[in-house]
C-alpha cells in the first residue's frame, strides 16, 4: 500500500513539474523558407536569436572536409555592411554576446543581448546569411584560426580523440561520420577559394535554416523585423542529400589508438546506435545514466569505489540524426590491465541484458532526468537552442515538452531489451587508448 502511495505521489508530482515546466512557443514559415520560432518570455530583460542551419562535417565531400566547421569561424567575422573583425567589437558594445558551433549534421549561431537590442540581432544574423565576406585574406586568416584551434583542443587535449570523435573512423567504414569533426587540415590548405565559395552557396539558405527568437519581446513587432530582414533573402535549391546506409557489424573489432597527451592508457567500448529521433536512443540514454552517472551509478560503484580497478569510469551517447554513437569507456588503476577493465564492464552490460533493474533504480534514472529538463529550461540562451535542435534535428519542435514524458515512459523490459540488441559484443569497436610512448 505504502509503495501505491508513494508511486501516486511521484505521479501527481511528475505532472505538476511538467506543466509548470511547459515551453510555449510559435513557428511559422517565411514566403522563402525560413522557419522561425517565437518563445516570448518577458520576465527578464533578454533576448536570444538562435540560427540553425542543416550542414555539418557528414555533408562535405571527400578530399573537402573542413568546411562546415570553417565556416562557423567565418561567418563571426565581418560582413558587406560589418568591417571585417568588428563583430564581437559590436556585440561587447552594446552588452550582448554570442558563439557558434558546429556537428556533424548541424551548424547553429547564437546571439544574446539586453532586450531593446533584438533589432540589432535581428539585423547581424540577417547580415551573416546575405553579406558574408568570402575572400582570399578571409579563408587565409580563418586558416589559421582553424589549425590553431585544432592545436589546442583537439591535438593537445587529453583523450581528445574520443571527446571530438577523431576515432568513430573504426566504427563508420561507409558513413561520413567516421571523419574528423573538424575535418582535415589539409585539405582546407589545399582548398580554392571557389570550393570555399561553393560550399557555402551550397547549403547557406533560408531555406535550409531555422530562427529562434526567444526572451523578451512584443510579437507583432518582432514579426514584423523578422520580415523585413529575413523574407527578401533568397531561397534557393538544396542539393539531394545523399543518405549513406552503414552496414550492421557482426563481430567485434579491436584497434589501438595513440595519443601523445597521456600518460594512462583508457579501454573504449564503442557501438553504433539507432538514429536520435528513435525512442531506443533515449533508453540508452537511461542506460548511461544507470551505468556511470553518479557514485551510486553501477560502474562508478564497482570498478572505482568498491574494487578500485579503475581511476575512472564513463558511459555516454553522442546524438546524431543518421545513427548515434554510444561509448563507454574506463582507466585503469594501479597494475590493472585493460582486459581486467573489460571484464567488469561486460559483467555490468550482462546484468543489464538479463535482469530488470528495481524499481528504486528506475526512480533515480527519472529523478535526474527531471533534474537535467528543469536545468536545461532555466535560461533563455537553453531554451532558443532546445527549440532549433529539436525542430531540425528531432523533426519535432515540442519535443521539448515530451521529452522528459517520454523518459518516464521506458520500461525495465526496455532498458534490458536496448541493452541486449545494442551493447552486443559482437557489434561492438574495442580501442586500446595508449600513450604515444607505448607505440612500437
Amino acid at each position: 500500500m505504502k509503495k501505491s502511495i508513494l508511486l501516486i505521489a511521484s505521479v501527481f508530482m511528475f505532472s505538476f513539474s511538467t506543466n509548470a515546466q511547459k515551453v510555449e512557443f510559435e513557428e511559422y514559415d517565411l514566403d522563402n523558407g525560413m522557419h522561425v520560432i517565437l518563445h516570448q518570455d518577458n520576465s527578464a530583460p533578454v533576448i536570444t536569436v538562435e540560427v540553425m542551419y542543416e550542414v555539418g562535417s557528414k555533408d562535405e565531400e571527400d578530399g573537402k572536409t573542413g568546411m562546415a566547421h570553417f565556416y562557423e569561424h567565418l561567418l563571426s567575422t565581418g560582413t558587406k555592411n560589418i568591417p571585417r573583425g568588428k563583430w564581437s567589437e559590436i556585440q561587447s558594445a552594446r552588452g550582448g554576446s554570442g558563439n557558434a558551433s558546429t556537428s556533424w549534421d548541424r551548424t547553429n549561431y547564437y546571439q544574446s543581448y539586453p532586450s531593446n537590442e533584438l533589432k540589432l540581432a535581428l539585423w547581424m544574423e540577417s547580415e551573416r546569411l546575405l553579406h558574408p565576406i568570402i575572400d582570399q585574406k578571409a579563408v587565409d586568416t580563418q586558416n589559421e584560426v582553424v589549425k590553431e584551434e585544432k592545436r589546442q583542443r583537439m591535438d593537445n587535449a587529453p583523450y581528445g580523440k574520443i571527446q571530438y570523435g577523431m576515432v568513430y573512423k573504426h566504427l563508420f567504414d561507409k558513413h561520413n561520420y567516421g571523419r574528423s569533426l573538424i575535418g582535415f587540415i589539409e585539405d582546407l590548405d589545399n582548398a580554392k577559394l571557389d570550393e570555399f565559395k561553393a560550399f557555402y552557396d551550397k547549403w547557406y539558405m533560408p531555406n535550409n535554416a531555422v530562427l529562434v527568437v526567444a526572451g523578451d519581446f512584443e510579437k507583432e513587432e518582432t514579426k514584423s523585423l523578422i520580415k523585413d530582414y529575413f523574407e527578401p533573402i533568397p531561397s534557393r535549391t538544396l542539393p539531394n542529400r545523399v543518405q549513406i546506409s552503414e552496414p550492421e557489424r557482426l563481430e567485434q573489432k579491436r584497434v589501438k589508438e595513440y595519443d601523445a597527451n597521456i600518460q594512462l592508457p583508457m579501454i573504449v567500448l564503442m557501438h553504433k546506435t539507432p538514429s536520435m529521433r528513435e525512442r531506443d536512443a533515449k533508453v540508452l540514454d537511461v542506460i548511461s545514466t544507470i551505468l556511470s552517472d553518479g557514485k551510486s551509478s553501477r560502474l562508478q560503484k564497482k570498478m572505482v569505489e568498491d574494487k578500485k580497478k579503475a581511476l575512472g569510469v564513463f558511459s555516454f551517447g553522442r546524438p546524431l540524426m543518421d545513427y548515434s554513437v554510444y561509448t563507454i569507456g574506463a582507466i585503469p588503476l594501479g597494475e590493472n590491465s585493460l582486459d581486467d577493465l573489460i571484464t567488469e564492464m561486460d559483467e555490468e552490460i550482462v546484468k543489464l541484458q538479463t535482469t530488470l533493474i528495481s524499481d528504486e533504480d528506475l526512480q533515480k534514472v527519472r529523478n535526474k532526468f527531471e533534474n537535467r529538463f528543469v536545468s536545461s529550461n532555466s535560461n533563455i540562451q537553453g531554451i532558443a537552442s532546445s527549440l532549433a535542435s529539436n525542430y531540425m534535428l528531432m523533426g519535432d519542435t515540442n519535443r521539448i515538452n515530451t521529452e522528459l514524458e517520454l523518459v518516464m515512459s521506458i520500461t525495465k523490459e526496455e532498458i534490458r531489451e536496448a541493452a541486449k540488441k545494442y551493447l552486443a559484443k559482437n557489434r561492438r569497436v574495442v580501442i586500446d587508448y595508449l600513450p604515444e610512448s607505448q607505440k612500437k
